[in-house]
């Protein structure tokens, strides 16, 4: 649990840091190289997997102070926090908070951000006086926005049906929480390489030679 954990906040971190290159790219191009220099790209990256860590950490602690005094079932294929603090019969209370203030400084904090830069990205590309010169820099964005909805779209999925969909069929939860896990591991690197040439021509050759 703990490393699954760690693992969706430090991709949520990186999905952030990645729009923000694409802001300074795209809206400040002049000053990229003194922005984003290699010793604050790698301080980000310290940050973002400091702050999962920490985000992350008390979890286990918290879960562990809890009872269990009944017959407890996982209805996900890995311990998911909404589900795990289902199963105790004692006070959940600080547990929930907790796990409000995660979602709210991690998963909304992050969105919040990646939306606003996309707004003032946009911004930026609508002032290019060439049609032709606007769809090449949105171009350029296409892979990180594909990126981040593989990522989000299964998370609220996951976190609406284990709040609202409580009585749903156990396989129900089972199948959205290995989509969730699977699907983005799966396909971002197609979504990174899908736009090389070499790739592109590959494909279409596999996928011409399934047909014949």
């Amino acid at each position: 649990m703990f490393f699954i954990h760690l693992f969706s906040f430090v991709e949520s971190g990186i999905l952030l840091a990645m729009s923000f290159d694409r802001y300074v790219a795209i809206c400040i191009p002049l000053r990229y190289a003194t922005v984003l220099t290699d010793a604050r790209v790698v301080h980000m990256g310290m940050s973002i997997i400091i702050r999962s860590f920490c985000m992350v950490f008390p979890l286990p602690f918290l879960l562990k102070r809890l009872p269990f005094c009944k017959a407890n079932f996982l209805s996900h294929a890995y311990c998911l926090h909404p589900n795990l603090i289902c199963q105790p019969c004692g006070d959940i209370t600080i547990n929930c908070m907790y796990g409000l203030v995660i979602v709210i400084f991690t998963f909304g904090l992050d969105s919040a951000l990646i939306l606003l830069s996309y707004v003032l990205i946009l911004c930026s590309v609508l002032a290019i006086a060439s049609r032709e010169e606007r769809l090449k820099t949105l171009n350029t964005c296409v892979s990180h926005m594909c990126a981040a909805l593989i990522f989000y779209v299964p998370m609220v999925c996951v976190s609406m049906a284990a709040r609202y969909g409580r009585h749903a069929p156990w396989y129900v939860h089972t199948l959205m929480s290995l989509i969730y896990l699977f699907v983005p591991l799966m396909l971002n690197p197609v979504i990174y390489s899908i736009k090389t040439k070499q790739i592109c021509q590959r494909l279409c050759k596999i996928l011409l030679a399934t047909r014949i």
